[in-house]
């Protein structure tokens, strides 16, 4: 297994979902309720960071919500054609730009933290 495969099944997650009765997968907590609530509950109970991984409509959900507090965006050296730009829903708050890595393979992290109002 490698080594960010083994973090990812040893880390406590939260699912959500409209459709699963339940999740087998290890060290994992089913969110049936409403994403806004159940987000917010899990910020204000503490604890580690989390990270989120989600389509499109997930996540602008959660940025309309104003509860994403920093953004990594990959850019990666491959063309797929059209995908939902986040950037024209005017949805996105102002970002700060933090710091940008470059990788090997060519990818390009890009960190912003949500700008304060």
């Amino acid at each position: 297994m490698y080594d960010v495969s083994a973090h990812i099944v040893r880390a406590q997650k939260v699912v959500f979902s409209n459709t699963l009765a339940a999740s087998l997968w290890e060290n994992t907590q089913l969110a049936k309720g409403d994403l806004t609530a159940e987000v917010k509950a899990l910020k204000a109970a503490g604890g580690k960071d989390m990270i989120v991984y989600g389509g499109s409509s997930f996540v602008t959900s959660l940025i309309r919500e104003g509860l994403i507090d920093e953004y990594y965006l990959f850019v990666n050296p491959v063309v797929l054609g059209k995908g939902r730009d986040i950037r024209r829903t005017g949805e996105l708050p102002g970002l700060v730009h933090r710091e940008t890595l470059t990788y090997p393979s060519g990818i390009v992290l890009l960190k912003y933290v949500a700008a304060i109002p």
